[in-house]
């Protein structure tokens, strides 16, 4: 008999809120006492309760709904909720409930391939959601009953995408070797939107490795065959887990860039855009400009996709795969190095520097606009990141980077306009401004607090030269306690907090009352700002001392676990400082050592060369060349 929509709806609430509940024998004795079994819809979007649990992973469960519903009903449960799912597309979503899928294909073979509103089986559900072992039985089904052409209806979806691009964007890298080993024809296929696999894995680029030396010397312990996960710590089975996905991406890179040879189709190397050296000649027009950008776009090569969202490591692939790639230009008439620069990915710049042969080509390259190398250190493209950084060392970055690059072009990319008529470094001048007048006030701010706290220390440490521990003798006017091992250390202490602490203040008042030119964030203020802070905690550490060493002249009974508390205490303040200082100096340290090593090839390439200019002859190999670049 049916149920009254009264009975209905109460049937529906008590099943589902059964199910979210995990009550699985209430579940059994409702679909038991209902006419549908566990073939009724409780929800909204016709969901059947064996859909439910199965979406929810309970497999015993899913089992016994199975077993309630006759032999006769079999084609019952091809039945399809709202947006064209059915109970094999629900196993799918996760690993669990396998041997449910095994037994809804068993009763229903129909099953396999049926599609939803999208156009995808249950087979691409699993490989879009990076489920390796529902898709591995689903494979295994497909395989064995369909062959030839039949076949793309399980491989690809109605927008083109295949069980490839689901499988990469799940980012199962594991699952997606599998695929492109089994199905190579799909590394080439392009999705809806002209996408190939290999560009999609360059658009997300996976993590190919641990960034810190701790995590490196942990991966090279984890064996990523061992099975047993259960016997191991939670981090560690997290580490192993990351140590796999990496080891297959990186497969995954090497296989995809072999079938790509999508880097040929390059456009041309004449430029469409004009660049001159001076301002009075011939320009053209804004609607021809714009005539000569507006082709139909199409997605960049996986070379410079890689490029652009900073994948070294597929970069490198495809480079080490087809060194002839590096040349490739992309629609705008830019390459490789153009957009390593204007994307600030500075370690693809490192990697074409260290290419000696192809370097010389790719810095000659001119976009379409009349851009230079140098134009794009300006033009730069702004990337939002986790790590933030103040305008000031932005700035100082990009100074850096300018510089370099001017280092490597040529003399006459100097003095080359772009189609706006400005030169490269009008152009970085005038966008860099704002972030000038930023960085100003960024670095005047720090400099003013800093120097307030170096007063004050200065204040203190100058008032206990005064007041030293223990007072004077009334007698002599001396120190009581000058003859303490720890007066002397008191004496020391404090007057090197004293004298360190003034000495930032100079340093910082130099650096508010300077003029802040754009040369001078490449060096000098971050130096002048380093030494301050250096000499700031100094000064804070140092008058630290010296209090720790009045508690103990002072207060210290004698035990050796008094004096340790008193150096606890005391101390606890500067290591709260330093560690909140820490990342400060890391970036600082690291740009003055990118500064130093820049000194230090240009000095060994000086020694090695000391004939930068003019013509050299090579006898053995009977041609000229260029002493300088």
């Amino acid at each position: 008999m049916a149920l009254t929509e009264a009975e209905d709806l109460r049937v529906s609430s008590e099943v589902y809120e059964a199910l979210t509940r995990g009550e699985e024998a209430k579940v059994i004795e409702i679909c038991a006492g209902i006419p549908k079994g566990p073939l009724h819809t409780p929800t909204i979007h016709d969901d059947t309760v064996l859909s439910l649990a199965t979406n929810l992973k309970k497999n015993d469960l899913a089992l016994q709904l199975l077993d309630m519903v006759p032999m006769c009903d079999s084609h019952k449960l091809t039945w399809q909720n709202s947006g064209g799912h059915t109970m094999l597309h629900e196993t799918g979503l996760n690993n669990k409930t396998v041997e449910a899928a095994a037994e809804m294909l068993a009763r229903a073979p129909m099953l396999l391939g049926m599609t939803n509103r999208l156009g995808e089986t249950a087979l691409f559900t699993a490989a879009s959601n990076g489920k390796t072992k529902i898709f591995n039985l689903l494979h295994r089904q497909v395989c064995r009953t369909t062959q030839g052409p039949d076949l793309k209806t399980f491989l690809q979806r109605d927008d083109k995408s295949t069980i490839l691009h689901r499988a990469i964007l799940s980012r199962n890298y594991f699952l997606a070797h599998e695929i492109a080993s089994k199905h190579p024809h799909l590394m080439n296929e392009k999705d809806g939107d002209e996408m190939t696999p290999l560009q999609l894995l360059s658009c997300s680029p996976p993590v190919f490795g641990p960034k810190t030396f701790f995590k490196c010397m942990i991966y090279k312990l984890i064996d990523v065959d061992f099975e047993d996960t259960n016997k191991i710590f939670p981090w560690l089975k997290k580490l192993k887990k990351e140590k796999h996905r990496c080891e297959w991406a990186l497969k995954l890179v090497k296989v995809l860039v072999k079938a790509d040879m999508s880097w040929q189709m390059t456009e041309s190397w004449i430029k469409k855009g004009r660049s001159t050296v001076h301002l009075y000649g011939r320009r053209k027009s804004i609607a021809e400009n714009e005539q000569m950008t507006g082709d139909m776009y199409k997605p960049d090569t996986p070379l410079l996709l890689a490029t652009i969202h900073g994948c070294t490591e597929i970069v490198e692939e495809i480079v080490k795969v087809y060194p002839q790639a590096i040349e490739h230009i992309d629609h705008e008439g830019r390459n490789i190095l153009s957009l390593a620069i204007l994307h600030r990915r500075i370690e693809i710049i490192d990697l074409v520097d260290r290419l000696n042969i192809q370097k010389t080509r790719v810095r000659r390259n001119i976009d379409n606009y009349g851009n230079t190398l140098l134009h794009l250190v300006g033009e730069k493209v702004d990337n939002p990141t986790e790590d933030l950084k103040g305008p000031a060392l932005v700035l100082q970055e990009d100074a850096l980077l300018f510089k370099r690059v001017k280092e490597t072009c040529i003399t006459l990319d100097t003095m080359r306009l772009n189609s706006k008529g400005k030169t490269a470094e009008q152009v970085f001048f005038e966008s860099n401004n704002k972030l000038r007048a930023e960085a100003k006030e960024w670095m005047s701010e720090n400099a003013k607090n800093c120097s307030i706290v170096a007063v004050l220390i200065a204040t203190v440490a100058f008032a206990a030269a005064y007041t030293v521990p223990g007072g004077p003798d009334s007698k002599t006017g001396h120190p009581v306690l000058k003859n303490q091992p720890l007066f002397l250390i008191f004496t020391i202490a404090d007057a090197i907090s004293l004298s360190s602490s003034l000495t930032s203040v100079i340093i910082f008042l130099n650096i508010v009352t300077s003029s802040f030119h754009f040369k001078d964030f490449e060096k000098s203020l971050f130096q002048k700002l380093h030494l301050g802070l250096t000499l700031l905690i100094i000064s804070v550490a140092m008058m630290m001392v010296a209090f720790a060493a009045t508690l103990i002249l002072t207060i210290s009974s004698g035990r050796k676990w008094t004096d340790i508390t008193l150096y606890s205490v005391s101390f606890f303040p500067v290591l709260i400082f330093v560690f909140t200082y820490i990342k400060f100096y890391k970036q600082l340290g690291g740009a003055i050592y990118h500064a130093f090593k820049q000194m230090a090839e240009a000095t060994l390439s000086h020694y090695h060369n000391p004939r930068l200019e003019g013509w050299c002859y090579n006898r053995h190999s009977r041609r000229q060349t260029v002493g300088s670049v």
